[in-house]
């Protein structure tokens, strides 16, 4: 069985970059935690919403790195000297990753009431008329 590419259809010249960004953000895995939201905010903006009950601000960290959005937590163990009876509130990291599309960019994030909020906003492209002229040869 042969895989199929975007260079294998002429007509989608410069399309390599997307046929490497599907693949990266199947490759970004499908853990569920922590929850989040994506939603549309206007014709031109996105907000991110994770649930991220339990980390204070310091625990968490927002970068992007190549055109992925990676929002990291790590809470710090602080049990030691105390005697859990029942221990169902887990502290443990997480790594989520967003493959941003050119012309996104990460504006402020806000923590509020245990979910942090990422908001984006998408440049709207110009439409670019060129005439090319034909020379003789």
């Amino acid at each position: 069985m042969s895989k199929l590419t975007l260079g294998s259809y002429p007509q989608l010249l410069g399309f390599e970059q997307l046929e490497r960004l599907l693949e990266r953000s199947a490759k970004s895995g499908n853990e569920g935690y922590p929850p989040y939201n994506i939603e549309q905010t206007s014709d031109h903006s996105y907000r991110i919403t994770l649930a991220v009950a339990g980390f204070a601000e310091e625990d968490l960290s927002i970068t992007v790195e190549d055109r992925q959005l990676v929002i990291r937590g790590r809470q710090s163990d602080d049990s030691q000297g105390r005697v859990f009876l029942h221990r169902g509130i887990a502290s443990r990291q997480f790594q989520r990753m967003f493959v941003l599309a050119d012309g996104v960019e990460v504006g402020e994030a806000i923590m509020e009431n245990g979910l942090l909020h990422v908001d984006l906003t998408r440049a709207r492209p110009e439409t670019v008329v060129q005439t090319i002229n034909i020379r003789k040869g």
